[in-house]
């Protein structure tokens, strides 16, 4: 009976992108009886992009979020490309990578060095006050520095290739409407090796971090999961564009190189009263046992190598450690994060030699079709945009399975690990909560992005004075 039982929220989770909390119920000997997270804000955005015309959604989309705008942005226009029946030139093409590879390795930076940074070197139940951004620059100011101009280095090739920082505009129905300059590939060449350097620095530093409690590290919030990603038909991490590979926590493939464009064939969502946000499952294992996990992690060790050689030797360094404990590891998603960020650095560099970034066939067109669907590995895991469109040009429908989304079932079971690791029968302090928070902050979750389930949503309107006396109140639960 929850009525008997001791409830402790998390509220909000705190270094995450967007608004979330956490629920502990516990019994009379502080043993956790039930660990759960949930997203308390509803965006809609499925809804209210119905009517509009088709080439309007990689603009709109991207306003979900100011940390991932890339990724709704380069998803909705794939999807958008097969709208409007193209096939992508090589300018375009290029491009469009250049601009997603700018995106992981801000993005990378961002949750490594100044959301979880904090924790990894000060220690999960350190002193709040500097467990922050501003206590390692404080401590560790090179380490500091360098994630600071990692992002900005990320930052400034979105700005070159999207047109802004945020929310860009340059991915349209078909491909892009501009190419990159000279004096653009010229500013980005002068630092890339640099940035090269201390991309590989920081997946040396990741992993050090990991090894300095070895077992804490690898039995943290840790668990079998199915996976799913994308990879390129010869089985390399391709974070644009591939086919989807599963396959289940025993290691047995439920499918490979399955065209995207039947993904609902293969994955449902279900919903859930507590969460607004949906429970995707493989069909064939059904919503009590398919639930699995995406991103860095899954990347890392479920593509055969990855395309770029200072990375690839990363992952066959990761993956051999300590007779491979951390590639199952929730707290390795920190290193193979790290990997993916050189990786991302690496394919920056390589196209910045390719001349097709200045070319001039930018846009291609074919037949017109009422359905598309765009897949993008976006930094925290595979992100898919489903969109009909019907004669008057108009979106009539709108699917969208965010990265989060997909590790929703994942991120819970960390919690439940993570409860019964460390919460037990303990007296609860803060730095013991956050021993949940950092279970949550190790998927690097955007909890904006992920608002999508409808229903019946509760509701508390509060007419307040300008005293902050309470007048009225209504409630819908």
């Amino acid at each position: 009976m929850t009525e008997t039982l001791r409830r402790v929220a998390i509220d909000p989770i705190s270094r995450v992108e967007g608004h979330g909390k956490v629920t502990l119920l516990l019994d009379e000997a502080g043993i956790v009886q039930q660990a759960r997270l949930h997203i308390v804000e509803f965006r809609g955005f499925e809804k209210f992009i119905q009517g509009r015309p088709y080439w309007e959604a990689p603009v709109m989309v991207q306003r979900l979020c100011g940390i991932c705008p890339v990724s709704h942005h380069l998803a909705a226009a794939k999807a958008m490309d097969q709208i409007v029946g193209a096939k992508l030139t090589p300018t375009a093409e290029k491009l469009r990578r250049l601009m997603h590879y700018g995106q992981i390795l801000q993005s990378h930076a961002l949750h490594f060095f100044h959301l979880s940074a904090p924790d990894l070197l000060f220690g999960f139940g350190s002193d709040v006050a500097r467990r922050n951004i501003v206590g390692v620059a404080a401590a560790y100011p090179e380490v500091a520095r360098q994630g600071v101009l990692l992002r900005k280095f990320g930052q400034e090739v979105i700005r070159v290739t999207a047109g802004k920082r945020v929310h860009g505009t340059s991915a349209v129905p078909g491909g892009v409407n501009k190419n990159l300059s000279l004096a653009e590939r010229d500013v980005l060449l002068k630092d890339i090796y640099q940035i090269v350097a201390w991309s590989r620095d920081a997946v040396h530093l990741a992993r050090r971090l990991f090894e300095q409690d070895l077992e804490m590290h690898t039995a943290f919030g840790s668990f079998d999961a199915h996976t799913l990603n994308l990879v390129r038909a010869d089985g390399a991490m391709d974070l644009y564009h591939g086919g989807l590979r599963a396959r289940t926590m025993d290691g047995k493939t439920l499918f490979d190189h399955l065209d995207y464009d039947r993904y609902w064939e293969e994955i449902f969502e279900e919903v859930k009263s507590w969460s607004y946000m949906k429970f995707p499952y493989f069909r064939e294992l059904g919503p009590e046992t398919g639930w699995y996990r995406v991103g860095p992690l899954t990347r890392v060790t479920q593509c055969d190598f990855i395309p770029t050689p200072l990375a690839d030797m990363e992952r066959r360094e990761f993956l051999a450690f300590d007779g491979g404990r951390a590639a199952n590891a929730t707290l390795a998603f920190h290193w193979a994060r790290m990997i993916e960020m050189l990786h991302a650095a690496e394919a920056i560099k390589d196209l910045l030699h390719d001349d097709d970034l200045q070319g001039t066939e930018l846009m291609a067109k074919g037949e017109r079709q009422e359905r598309g669907v765009g897949v993008i590995e976006a930094p925290r895991g595979t992100l898919i945009h489903h969109y009909k469109v019907d004669e008057n040009d108009l979106i009539t429908r709108c699917n969208l399975i965010v990265s989060t989304t997909h590790n929703n079932q994942s991120m819970n079971e960390a919690i439940r690990q993570v409860a019964r690791q460390h919460l037990d029968g303990q007296e609860l302090t803060e730095g013991l909560l956050n021993h949940i928070e950092v279970a949550v902050r190790a998927f690097d979750p955007c909890l904006s992005c992920a608002t999508h389930a409808l229903g019946q949503m509760p509701l508390q309107v509060e007419l307040v004075d300008a005293a902050g006396t309470v007048l009225d109140e209504r409630l819908r639960s």
